[in-house]
């Protein structure tokens, strides 16, 4: 399983595109859908589905091209199902005023804790709130490598100061979910370099008040 990271959109979110035996998935894909089909087409690949570790707008802005061109599914938490098609939602109409939000349909998947299989990817999906109230982060059990979005990041936290955020559900989530993953988990976030869970257990400045070994 190979994975690809493309810094994409105006806040330069990053999107993976996470490819094996000529399929593909596409995760957080926040915009420059040009640089994504430029990718996709040089690899000879075949998207599968796009998944979305949540849904503010600096993770959906491709969404729409991508989806009509390769007639594939969203996969979005339960409780940002409305947010996608709502700029109010996704916070796209602060960022590029009232007329200017991202708009895309609603997730024709609806994500829950669980295992799912798309193609020949197993991925487990773990509910972890606290940036926004349907932050997930994909698990590859097997490869030891985990998406978490704006979760957490390389010596870093999501922001919890937007609507319906929470330090305290992010610390939870941090400490009681990924924080029990192995040591040696890759950590592949929405912004920045990748990290591991021992490095963040270890020294993540934010964490040390929630967490001890």
């Amino acid at each position: 399983m190979e994975i690809q990271t493309l810094s994409l959109g105006p806040l330069g979110t990053n999107c993976y595109i996470v490819s094996k035996n000529n399929e593909c998935l596409i995760f957080d894909p926040g915009g420059d859908a040009n640089l994504i089909v430029q990718y996709v087409t040089k690899n000879k690949l075949t998207p599968k589905a796009i998944l979305l570790t949540h849904a503010h707008f600096d993770h959906i802005g491709a969404v729409d091209l991508l989806r009509k061109k390769y007639a594939i599914s969203v996969y979005l938490h339960e409780n940002e199902k409305d947010w996608l098609d709502d700029p109010s939602l996704n916070r796209s109409s602060l960022f590029f005023g009232r007329d200017g939000g991202i708009k895309t349909e609603k997730p024709e998947h609806i994500l829950t804790e669980g295992t799912i299989q798309i193609g020949a990817f197993s991925i487990e999906v773990i509910h972890t709130p606290g940036h926004s109230p349907g932050s997930v982060t994909f698990i590859f059990k097997e490869e030891k490598l985990i998406v978490s979005g704006d979760v957490l990041f390389q010596q870093g936290i999501g922001r919890t100061d937007l609507p319906e955020g929470s330090i305290n559900e992010l610390a939870n989530s941090i400490v009681t979910k990924l924080y029990t993953l192995p040591n040696e988990c890759i950590v592949y976030p929405g912004h920045g370099p990748n990290t591991t869970i021992g490095s963040e257990k270890a020294s993540n400045p934010f964490t040390r008040q929630f967490y001890t070994e």
